[in-house]
């Protein structure tokens, strides 16, 4: 592989209606964009393409209106994709393979999400108005088709991870984040400076947090939240003249079993230790998606990560989760924390997908 991530920031995250509330995804995304070439040592004028994840804006095309808005030159036309949770990742992915098959020296990509100011949906009724609805389906079969809290709840109760197992996991997701100073990868906005949501979680509160039907509670799932992230790729030329440079390793994207998407990493974590010729007990940090409590313990557990180098410095729990953000934000933690040895980031998305992502330090 040649190409590097060279620079890479977020903005805080704040919970739905909080810091970013009123704030556009380009207003989001912009502000990351000078902070970002600076600190890669490159100009505007030497990015080729913006890349950006986004799952819940509806359409258009979120990277060029972000583009324009940063004062990038007219020609980077900006790509969006949409892969739900993964897609932070594949951002990544995408840009990479540009600067490996030489169609690109400099390649932005990331995501960003606000739950804040996501459009509403409609779909046309069969004989009256439009309906109203939350989310696409994800599965031509409705049965195979569970939302993910139900498909977090189904988890749990197969593995036997139970309710204060869960309870246990937020609050020590809680008290990293809490401990840990993040202001070398945020970019701080008016209102929204650092992560907003992590607290102060006992162990008893979060045992008291109201379950949904499928036994997931407040404290066992990621809020839904607003933020963006971007790291800067390049090739090996350009990754030479920056201050830091870690080469980005095999990243895989895989689907697997629709309505078991909290297993959905497995298949993919394993193909890219595989192709790096690594085991997990090798890896120097794991961030790894908390969409929900169980899901992790259960990929921690099933594919043998050393559970003291996973989010060492918190997770989504205590951060929230923007969705197509999240992947990005992974990545980002790594960059900014790796000091030797390499990094996985890794998450699951609706519809039955994983994907995971080496970075090497």
């Amino acid at each position: 592989m040649t190409a590097f991530v060279t620079a890479a920031f977020r903005t805080a995250v704040c919970p739905r209606g909080g810091g970013h509330g009123g704030r556009a995804l380009h207003e989001l995304v912009a502000p990351l964009v000078a902070p970002l070439l600076a600190a890669g040592g490159i100009a505007p004028d030497q990015v080729d393409e913006l890349i950006l994840s986004n799952a819940l804006g509806a359409g258009g095309n979120p990277a060029r209106v972000a583009a324009l808005a940063a004062s990038l030159p007219e020609r980077v036309a900006g790509l969006s994709l949409d892969r739900q949770c993964v897609g932070g990742l594949d951002a990544i992915a995408l840009a990479a393979a540009l600067v490996d098959a030489g169609r690109a020296r400099a390649v932005i990509a990331g995501g960003v999400e606000s739950f804040s100011r996501r459009p509403l949906r409609f779909a046309p009724g069969d004989t009256g108005p439009p309906v109203p609805y939350d989310a696409p389906p994800f599965t031509p079969w409705p049965d195979r088709d569970p939302g993910m809290a139900e498909a977090a709840g189904r988890l749990a109760r197969r593995l036997g991870i139970g309710a204060a197992d869960q309870a246990a996991y937020a609050v020590a997701s809680h008290a990293r984040a809490r401990a840990a100073d993040l202001s070398a990868e945020v970019v701080a906005l008016p209102g929204a400076a650092a992560d907003s949501f992590a607290r102060d979680l006992r162990l008893a509160t979060a045992l008291r947090a109201p379950c949904d039907a499928h036994g997931i509670s407040a404290a066992t799932a990621a809020v839904q939240a607003d933020g963006a992230a971007l790291v800067l790729v390049t090739d090996a030329d350009l990754a030479a003249r920056a201050a830091r440079a870690l080469r980005i390793g095999p990243a895989v994207t895989l689907g697997a079993a629709p309505e078991d998407p909290g297993l959905a990493p497995l298949p993919a974590i394993a193909a890219v230790l595989d192709r790096a010729g690594l085991t997990a007990d090798e890896l120097a940090q794991i961030e790894l998606m908390e969409a929900y409590a169980a899901q992790a313990i259960a990929t921690i557990r099933l594919a043998r990560l050393p559970a003291a180098r996973v989010n060492p410095r918190g997770g989504a729990l205590a951060r929230g989760h923007p969705i197509g953000a999240s992947g990005t934000i992974l990545a980002v933690r790594l960059f900014h924390d790796l000091t030797a040895g390499p990094g996985l980031a890794a998450i699951a998305g609706a519809g039955g997908l994983g994907a995971a992502l080496i970075l090497g330090a």
